[in-house]
């Protein structure tokens, strides 16, 4: 009843409509003065039938009955990647193809919703498509942000056979378009993640049984490439060894970087913009580091168990897909106490689940001593520990950056919002 009532609220009369309700109101009142009961009921048979009218136009649903319609919507792609166009295909049209669901398909005007964050200021530009049986609408979204916005539900202007009333209603689901950050390609490929790390390792000599293959990426070697499978596949495929030394990577974001959902800030002082810029760093180095064949996997701090992120993820393919995944709802902590207390939960937690010669890179803001005692006991003689602190001055990381350097990290300070390449060169020179 209550969804009837605000249905009958949407309606609205229209030129004709209220004109036809102004003579109509006139002859009733000239009937009664005159005592005409011809002109009376010639009156308020009109003010009747755009009663009427607004009543069933109210109570009617597009999505109901006979002539039911339906809509679909396809993004392409899905995910997409902030800044990048995705093209969107609505069709509109019967459940079943009946006469009633013709004439209403005749009758409608659509309108999509899209949220800021995929149509821009300008809002979306849209080409229609008309045919008896269907309403097909294509236009471009350009997303501006990372996370999940809603395209939908389609808003349908429609009026009665004598154009009497308006009435808008929603028809069909919003759709939920996921937007992966941008990614940087950042040259990972240094000596530390090759042979020169067999030792640290403990990594046995490789033998003729031991080579499985992946996809080529710059920089492998072309002897390497294996040239049957890239036949068969049809994609270049590289032999590698599984005892070659490939060091898993976990890469670690400190959430604390990053606004609480609603908030322009985030408790370490970013704004939204620093902190999507965390984001996109942390997902440049998950995928390149995927890309150069290590097993990846991307975690973000909190203080419950690590779930589903303690897994690793391998293939250029299917693994960056799930590394750009785990980025899309990530979103800062609402207190300092509450980002303290993830960093040291998850440093232990990473602690107690390392992997054989494991690299953490991660990417932290200034630490208080507390949560520092328990970065440091990550960093031991077969595992690498690597930091960059954002900051806005060096000075604001120097107790961080003196004490994860005392217990064995490489340690670099970055700002937010500088080439993901140069910052990372930063830290891969402070290495070398």
């Amino acid at each position: 009843m209550r969804a009837a009532l605000r249905r009958i609220a949407r309606v609205r009369a229209t030129r004709r409509g209220l004109a036809l309700v102004v003579a109509g109101a006139g002859l009733v009142a000239l009937g009664v003065t005159l005592g005409l009961p011809d002109i009376l009921g010639l009156g308020a048979a009109a003010v009747a039938a755009v009663a009427v009218a607004w009543v069933s136009q109210g109570l009617q649903r597009l999505d109901v009955g006979r002539g039911a319609l339906s809509v679909s919507r396809h993004v392409t792609p899905d995910p997409v990647v902030r800044g990048e166009q995705a093209s969107v295909q609505l069709l509109v049209g019967p459940e079943r193809p009946s006469p009633v669901a013709f004439e209403r398909l005749a009758r409608i005007r659509l309108s999509e919703q899209a949220s800021h964050e995929l149509a821009g200021q300008h809002g979306v530009r849209a080409r229609v498509t008309t045919q008896p049986d269907r309403i097909q609408v294509r236009y471009g979204v350009q997303p501006s942000r990372r996370g999940r916005w809603p395209l939908g539900p389609l808003l349908t202007t429609r009026s009665d056979a004598f154009g009497l009333v308006r009435t808008t209603q929603p028809l069909g689901e919003p759709t939920l378009v996921s937007v992966w950050p941008r990614t940087t390609e950042l040259s990972v490929r240094t000596g530390l993640l090759g042979d020169l790390e067999h030792a640290g390792t403990g990594a046995r000599l490789t033998a003729p049984d031991d080579a499985v293959l992946r996809e080529y990426v710059p920089g492998d070697d072309p002897r390497r490439v294996h040239w049957p499978t890239a036949a068969r596949q049809g994609r270049l495929m590289v032999r590698t060894d599984e005892a070659a030394g490939v060091r898993p990577v976990t890469v670690l974001l400190d959430r604390a970087l990053l606004p609480a959902p609603g908030e322009p800030r985030a408790v370490a002082g970013t704004v939204t913009a620093d902190g999507e810029w965390a984001v996109e760093h942390v997902a440049s180095l998950a995928c390149s580091f995927l890309d150069a064949g290590h097993p990846v996997r991307l975690v973000a701090t909190t203080r419950g168990s690590l779930g589903e992120t303690a897994g690793f993820v391998t293939g250029a393919r299917t693994g960056r897909a799930a590394l750009l995944d785990a980025t899309i709802d990530l979103a800062g902590h609402r207190t300092e106490a509450d980002a303290d207390a993830a960093t040291t939960a998850t440093a232990k937690a990473l602690r107690v689940g390392r992997a054989p010669g494991e690299i953490t890179v991660a990417v932290l803001r200034p630490q208080p001593p507390a949560v520092l005692r328990e970065l440091a006991a990550l960093s031991t003689e077969s595992a690498s520990c690597w930091a960059l602190v954002v900051c806005r001055l060096a000075s604001d990381a120097e107790a961080t950056v003196a004490a994860l350097g005392a217990a064995g990290w490489r340690v670099a300070t970055a700002q937010a919002r500088a080439p993901h390449d140069r910052t990372w060169a930063a830290l891969a020179e402070r290495v070398a």
